[in-house]
């Protein structure tokens, strides 16, 4: 493939993530989806089904987010992870795979154990999901790497949650690394600016769609960024109802 098409933390937000997808050019682009595909957002369900459907047809890279892993870490051990997981979003995930108020009628072993015979297949996909993606001078993973070592010796913690030692630590991969989870509000600082991040030879392209900023789906060809487009969710943000 001549280019990469990469789409940022989705977290629920379907319509936009169909929006995006009538950008993107399956003929001569590597589709990659950052992670974070469920929580928050309403429609988790829907965003996993597309995802599944579009690693099937066109052989997208779909790369694990530390959301993915707290739906699995939840359904491994739902009585230990129940309270955290419906705090950061796994509420609207449950909800949209069972139904509505499923997570104040059941236990959480009992929700677990609804998921796992109704979504088998879904379960076992995100189980699968791989930590990172290299493309010619470009790495892709979802928080970033751990700059203090050899990048392909990052934790799988690191690769799913690194924050500030990754943002402001010195590149020295000799990788241009594109990452997600830090929504870009937060790395300009203002909490307001949606654009894609760019320094030091790292890109961050989470515009915080979910909390009422943008979804952005950038291409990249073997040199530098060619175009981002950037969508505004304008449904506004996600407000935790509890």
């Amino acid at each position: 493939m001549e280019q990469i098409f990469a789409i940022g933390d989705i977290h629920g937000e379907y319509e936009l993530f169909q929006e995006m997808l009538k950008k993107f050019q399956p003929d001569k682009q590597q589709l990659i989806l950052i992670g974070d595909l469920n929580d928050r957002g309403p429609k988790s369900k829907e965003c996993w089904l597309l995802g599944m459907e579009l690693v099937e047809n066109y052989q997208a890279v779909y790369l694990r987010g530390n959301h993915e892993q707290y739906f699995l870490e939840f359904m491994e051990n739902p009585e230990d992870w129940f309270p955290s997981y419906l705090y950061n979003g796994g509420k609207e995930t449950i909800e949209s795979l069972l139904h509505k108020g499923a997570t104040e009628e059941y236990s959480p072993t009992e929700i677990a154990m609804m998921i796992r015979s109704r979504y088998k297949e879904i379960v076992t996909f995100l189980a699968d999901r791989p930590f990172y993606f290299e493309w010619g001078k470009y790495l892709f993973v979802h928080a970033g790497v751990d700059l203090t070592k050899d990048w392909h010796e990052t934790s799988p913690q690191d690769f799913l949650w690194i924050r500030e030692p990754f943002h402001k630590g010195k590149n020295n991969t000799g990788k241009t690394i594109v990452f997600g989870h830090t929504i870009t509000p937060m790395l300009y600082g203002d909490m307001q600016t949606t654009a894609i991040w760019q320094s030091d030879e790292k890109i961050g392209i989470d515009g915080g769609a979910v909390f009422g900023g943008s979804l952005h789906g950038v291409v990249f060809d073997e040199k530098r960024v060619v175009r981002d487009y950037e969508l505004p969710n304008k449904t506004g943000p996600w407000q935790p109802d509890f």
